[in-house]
């Protein structure tokens, strides 16, 4: 079941990019985007948390769930909206993927996690793929420098979150996490941001990012990391580009190389080897 969530998880995230574009093209600017994300989510949260009576927390985890809330939701949210505005959903989705490297290293140093040689190769697949893809750019990129820039930043706050769980996920459900990390990161991104009518078309994407692809990809994920350890798991998420340049295509014809379309086979692979393991 660990492998099922988390394709699911990979799956609704890497709706975030298509669904964000149409957001922007209503007006909205990315941190706007990244702002109302985590407000909606952080609604679907909270009800569940008081529903299901899981908000206490211990007081001396909530410096790392206010500091989590910064980097995990202000930070990781912002850089990868910002990211689809300058480059695209396709490539935006890639440079997010460069997390398995940061979860390689952070997991032996943090979590004191051991690689056996498949999945090194399944990581090593992984990076390869994404650097071709990377290399292929994309046909909607505006200013490569800048997608670039916020795209591994993205890529690194992301994966913080396959630490994050695997530290805190014994000690508190899912809810209890965001119930408390989510309004900080909205408290982060307020100040950046200008708030603007919005169209039905705008609100809609909206409450599908915060609802389906953040409130249900994160019980969907954490799900499967409970069940998987952090490594493999930040492998078989890589799912998520796949999708991603699926339906920019489909949507807004985005495109990447040949180059850029091999390194999503790549990508594909490792998952499979992940799933072997």
């Amino acid at each position: 079941m660990g492998y099922l969530y988390l394709f699911l998880a990979a799956f609704l995230w890497g709706l975030i990019g298509p669904v964000s574009r149409l957001a922007f093209q209503e007006g909205l600017s990315p941190l706007l985007v990244a702002f109302f994300r985590a407000v909606i989510a952080w609604a679907f949260f909270a009800l569940h948390a008081l529903l299901l009576r899981q908000v206490r927390l211990h007081p001396k985890d909530l410096p790392a769930l206010l500091l989590f809330g910064l980097v995990g939701v202000s930070l990781f949210y912002g850089s990868y909206q910002l990211s689809v505005g300058y480059g695209g959903a396709a490539l935006a989705s890639v440079l997010l993927y460069t997390a398995p490297a940061f979860v390689a290293l952070l997991s032996r140093l943090v979590l004191k996690e051991a690689l056996d040689p498949l999945g090194l190769l399944a990581v090593a697949l992984t990076l390869l793929g994404v650097g071709l893809m990377g290399l292929g750019g994309g046909s909607q990129v505006k200013a490569l420098l800048p997608a670039l820039f916020f795209g591994l930043l993205s890529g690194f706050t992301y994966a913080l979150y396959y630490i994050f769980g695997k530290l805190y996920l014994p000690r508190y459900a899912t809810p209890t996490l965001f119930l408390y990390a989510l309004p900080v990161g909205a408290l982060g991104l307020f100040p950046f941001v200008e708030l603007v009518p919005l169209s039905s078309q705008a609100l809609l994407a909206l409450l599908f990012l915060g609802s389906i692809s953040t409130y249900g990809a994160y019980l969907a994920y954490y799900a499967g990391l409970r069940r998987l350890p952090a490594t493999r798991a930040s492998v078989l998420a890589t799912l998520e580009p796949v999708v991603a340049n699926l339906f920019a295509f489909l949507l807004f014809r985005e495109i990447l190389s040949p180059l850029g379309y091999l390194g999503a086979g790549l990508i594909l692979l490792a998952v499979l080897l992940s799933v072997r393991r």
